[in-house]
């Protein structure tokens, strides 16, 4: 990229509809699931495009507030399509991985994400994400199901600022 094209120059067409979400977000969340304590913690993720390609990398690292001793990692990548879907993989630190597809609104400034597969994980069976920027900030909640509960139920949000 020469020194005069702007950032914007480098993004695929196919990404340029979650503009929104490319650049770092800091803040908190909590969790809690009905067969843990719930807790609390810091948060980053960081979208950043790839130049000329139609995804974007993902990376989230999670830590706790009172002391800052990291708790939780994942990256990925996204792939938003024209139409409207998306197509999104996973990997954490707990060796599990997620497969999700779902769609995303640019005007809504919305992404609905659901679980193709959970693979690797003895209890989680099926995960669902919704993200959405609401007054610049993004907000998301995380829902998840489990050998033992089957049906989707909260799990993580977090309320995000972007730096």
């Amino acid at each position: 990229m020469s020194s005069d094209a702007s950032p914007a120059a480098a993004l695929h067409p196919a990404i340029s509809p979650l503009s929104f979400l490319l650049g770092t977000w800091k803040g908190e969340g909590e969790g809690g699931y009905p067969t843990i304590s719930s807790f609390k913690y810091g948060e980053q993720l960081q979208f950043s495009p790839i130049s000329g390609k139609p995804v974007i990398s993902y990376t989230q690292k999670t830590w706790k507030l009172s002391s800052g001793e990291p708790m939780h990692g994942e990256s990925g990548y996204w792939r938003p399509k024209p139409d409207g879907t998306i197509e999104v993989v996973i990997s954490q630190s707990t060796a599990l991985v997620e497969v999700q597809k779902g769609t995303y609104d640019a005007q809504a400034k919305t992404i609905n994400l659901h679980s193709e597969l959970v693979g690797n994980a003895s209890k989680v069976k099926e995960i669902s994400r919704v993200f959405e920027v609401v007054n610049g900030e993004l907000c998301y909640v995380v829902h998840m199901a489990t050998t033992g509960l089957t049906n989707l139920t909260p799990h993580l949000k977090a309320v995000l600022k972007k730096l």
